[in-house]
């Protein structure tokens, strides 16, 4: 199902004002890696919004998740400030490993694999 306008719209603000606030808590550079918010997809009534995180160069991801929502009072508190005047309720966020950084890095490995070895069935056959 499309997402309306206001979905995106609420979702941007979210999105915008989340990386804000991880910024100002220091979830956004830690151990040498790095946090970002890749989207955020708000459901039709506007009540939850699933937050897609991708880590660069983090060494235990899921760790790292268990930690972001281990501070969830204190991200929503932090979000609900900044956002509390256009939005009528406070969506509840669930957060998400967004892997689309590791399928590409993965498709790019296939891809220079595949390449090397049809180079080398090139030369042999020559």
């Amino acid at each position: 199902m499309q997402e309306t306008k206001r979905q995106k719209q609420i979702g941007q603000l979210i999105q915008e004002q989340l990386s804000d606030v991880f910024q100002r808590m220091g979830f956004n550079v830690v151990e040498g890696g790095m946090i970002s918010i890749a989207a955020v997809k708000m459901t039709p009534d506007l009540l939850e919004a699933k937050v897609y995180l991708s880590m660069f160069q983090i060494k235990s991801p899921n760790e790292m998740l268990e930690r972001i929502k281990d501070r969830m009072g204190e991200i929503k508190k932090a979000l609900g400030l900044r956002v509390g005047k256009q939005l009528r309720r406070m969506p509840e966020l669930t957060f998400f490993l967004d892997d689309t950084l590791d399928y590409v890095f993965k498709m790019e490995e296939l891809f220079k694999k595949i390449k090397e070895d049809d180079s080398h069935i090139k030369g042999d056959n020559q």
